[in-house]
C-alpha cells in the first residue's frame, strides 16, 4: 500500500460520539452522591449540630440526580426511546451487561433519596437512619458505575484503566462537599436573622470543619490523578499521547490550569491557610473553584478521551 496513502488514513478526523452533555450528566450525579454521602455522615453522626447540613444535603442530591438524565437523554439523540430501558431490560436481564445494573441503580437510587429526604424533614431519625444506610452503597454505585462504563472502554487509553470508578467516586466526593458548603455559607449568611448569635456560630464551626474535610478529599483526588497521569505516561503509545493532550496539549488549559491549579491546589491553601480557612467570602470562592475545577475534569475525561483516533 503506498505509504502517503497510509498517512493521510491515519491522519483523517474521527468524530467524537460523546458530548458535553454526557460530561454535565456525569458531573451532576457526582454532585448527587457527593451531596447524599456529606448528609448521611451527617445524619449518622448523630450531633444536633450537623442536622442542617444533613438537610441540605438531602434536598440537594435528589434534585441533581432529576437534573442529570435531562443531559444523558439529549445526548443519546433518542429520548423518547430511554423507557426501552425500563421494559425490555427488566424480560430479558443480561447479568454480563452493565447496563442491567446501570439501569436498576439509576431507579433505585432516586427513590431512596427522595424517602430518605422525607424522613429527613419529618424528624423520622430512625427511619432516616436507615435509609441513609440502604442509600450509601446506591450513591456511591451510580457514581462508580458512570466511571466504569468509561473504564470499560478497551480502545480508549484514558478511559481503559481501573482507577477510573474510583476516581469519579471521590471527585464527587470533592464536588458534592464543594456545593454543600457553598449552601451552608450562604444559608449562614442570607438566611439566619432568626437564629441567635450561638447558632450563627456553630454553623461557622461547621463550615470550617467542612472545608478541611474538603480538603483532605482533594489531596487523595490529587493522588489519584497523579498515578492516573503517571501510568498514561509509561504505558502505550496512544497512552502517552492522551497524557501529551492533557499535560502540554490541547486540554492543558482545562486539566493544569483549571481543573490541577484552580480547581484543586488554590482551594487546597485556602482551606488550610490559617487567614483563609477560617473567611466565609474565601471559603465560598474556595467552593466555586473546586465545583469549576471537578466540571473541567469531566469535560477533559470525556472529550480527551475520545481526541486520540482508535487504532
Amino acid at each position: 500500500m503506498d505509504q502517503n496513502f497510509v498517512t493521510v488514513l491515519y491522519n483523517s478526523p474521527h468524530q467524537i460520539p460523546l458530548g458535553k452533555l454526557l460530561a454535565q450528566y456525569f458531573y451532576l450525579t457526582g454532585l448527587s452522591a457527593g451531596s447524599f454521602v456529606v448528609s448521611v455522615i451527617a445524619i449518622l453522626g448523630g450531633k444536633t449540630e450537623y442536622k442542617p447540613l444533613g438537610k441540605i444535603g438531602a434536598v440537594v442530591a435528589p434534585l441533581c440526580l432529576v437534573l442529570a438524565p435531562m443531559n444523558l437523554l439529549t445526548e443519546m439523540a433518542q429520548p423518547l426511546r430511554a423507557w426501552h430501558l425500563m421494559t425490555y431490560v427488566p424480560g430479558y436481564i443480561n447479568l454480563k451487561s452493565p447496563i442491567t445494573y446501570g439501569v436498576a441503580l439509576l431507579t433505585a437510587y432516586p427513590i431512596s433519596a427522595i424517602i430518605y429526604a422525607f424522613f429527613v424533614y419529618t424528624g423520622n431519625m430512625k427511619m432516616s437512619k436507615i435509609f441513609a444506610i440502604i442509600g450509601i452503597p446506591l450513591a456511591i454505585s451510580v457514581h462508580g458505575y458512570t466511571g466504569f462504563i468509561l473504564a470499560l472502554g478497551k480502545g480508549r487509553a484514558l478511559w481503559n484503566t481501573a482507577l477510573m470508578p474510583t476516581l469519579f467516586i471521590v471527585s464527587a466526593m470533592v464536588s458534592g462537599i464543594a456545593l454543600m458548603m457553598l449552601i451552608a455559607i450562604i444559608l449562614n449568611v442570607f438566611f439566619s436573622k432568626d437564629k441567635s448569635q450561638e447558632a450563627i456560630t456553630a454553623d461557622r464551626e461547621l463550615i470550617y470543619g467542612l472545608g478541611k474535610f474538603l480538603g483532605g478529599v482533594i489531596v487523595f483526588d490529587l493522588f489519584l490523578i497523579l498515578n492516573a497521569v503517571l501510568v498514561l505516561l509509561t504505558s502505550s503509545k496512544e497512552a502517552w499521547h492522551v497524557a501529551e493532550l492533557l499535560l502540554w496539549g490541547r486540554f492543558a488549559v482545562d486539566f493544569i490550569g483549571i481543573e490541577l491549579i484552580l480547581g484543586s491546589l488554590v482551594p487546597l491553601f485556602i482551606v488550610f491557610y490559617p487567614k483563609t480557612a477560617r473567611n466565609l467570602k474565601a471559603l465560598s470562592f474556595a467552593s466555586i473553584l473546586v465545583m469549576v475545577g471537578i466540571y473541567a475534569m469531566r469535560y477533559s475525561v470525556v472529550i480527551g478521551g475520545q481526541s486520540v483516533p482508535l487504532h
